[in-house]
């Protein structure tokens, strides 16, 4: 009985001292949050406000500051953290929310394995878009068909790549994409410019950065994807609807299920438990806080957030899609080509 109670003592100590120290770990740190594009847009607005209410709610209230690491069509920042950040919880990132599905149905460029992320939490935006310059000629969705738009991407992990190659290569289109532009904003300017006419990225992003863009009708929405239409935008069809048949439809399902991740924050694989949890509880008490909240409205960004373990499982159906879908869902994406 002695042996049971000194065993249990000591247990009890050990578990304590692990937590006290998880407690004690950010005290005089600096934790870095990576973004996965330039300064400027969502993603980066998003990390950025993140930053400046995390403290608040993390042990220690440590320094947090942003890295901006485009590159790649987010496949640098995302090698990254899998491959060389600190395992400790001083760095965590905001990532595009197709790097799962990249990861699936393309695969160029990852070294990484998104099932193998600790995922700590999302904050989920609008329906995502493909749509076009008001000066580009294109009405409608059946326009593309006809006549030639020209998107622009920054990489082929991006949206802005990978949808706009779904669409042409699941309802015969004709939209040229310029990959290579380092952030929204870059292709923003493009749009104004002429170098490019068309665009898919989220509504959020419109909304955040160039709201008189969609109440001016300076750009055409011709297609959304997500679970339901967004209101802003009702005449504007879910590609789903657009669908000829059942087997397409589940296609569009899986590519498009990205969408429910939002603009996601993950911390490296290997990280302590304990540290998992801090990340994770800290983040839910931030976007849950009235002062964040107040400053996400003012940044004009959209909250809705998701818990580490909501966003996990999506990553989680998306990494175990059934081989049939997956590979329709590659053929679509061009894979291979």
């Amino acid at each position: 009985m002695r042996h049971s109670l000194a065993a249990t003592a000591v247990f009890c100590l050990a578990a304590s001292t692990s937590a006290a120290s998880a407690q004690d770990f950010y005290a005089g740190k600096t934790v870095t949050i990576i973004t996965s594009t330039g300064e400027g847009g969502t993603y980066d607005f998003s990390a950025r406000t993140l930053a400046r209410h995390l403290p608040n709610h993390l042990p220690g209230k440590p320094t947090v500051i942003i890295q901006n690491m485009p590159g790649g069509g987010h496949m640098l920042a995302t090698n990254h953290m899998y491959n060389v950040a600190p395992k400790d919880g001083t760095m965590i990132a905001t990532v595009n929310q197709s790097v799962p599905t990249h990861q699936v149905l393309d695969g160029r460029g990852a070294r990484y394995d998104a099932a193998k992320f600790n995922w700590i939490g999302a904050l989920v935006d609008r329906n995502q878009t493909f749509a076009v310059w008001h000066t580009a000629g294109v009405k409608t969705f059946a326009d593309l068909k006809t006549k030639e738009v020209i998107a622009g991407a920054t990489g082929e992990g991006s949206s802005g790549f990978r949808y706009p190659t779904a669409i042409n290569n699941i309802f015969g289109t004709k939209i040229k994409i310029i990959k290579g532009y380092k952030s929204t904003d870059e292709i923003r300017v493009a749009l104004q410019r002429g170098e490019v006419n068309a665009q898919a990225t989220s509504l959020g992003s419109y909304l955040t950065e160039n709201p008189e863009w969609v109440t001016e009708k300076k750009m055409i929405f011709l297609l959304q994807i997500g679970t339901k239409r967004d209101p802003l935008i009702a005449d504007a069809p879910l590609w789903t609807e657009l669908a000829q048949n059942p087997e397409d439809r589940a296609v569009l399902n899986l590519i498009g299920g990205a969408i429910n991740l939002g603009r996601p924050f993950l911390a490296p694989p290997g990280l302590p438990a304990e540290r998992v949890a801090l990340l994770r509880k800290a983040f839910d008490a931030t976007v849950n806080d009235p002062a964040f909240k107040a400053d996400a409205d003012k940044q004009r960004l959209t909250v809705n957030p998701l818990t580490g373990d909501e966003v996990a499982n999506i990553v989680q159906e998306t990494v175990n899609a059934s081989p049939a879908v997956v590979a329709r869902a590659k053929k679509a994406m061009g894979a291979g080509e």
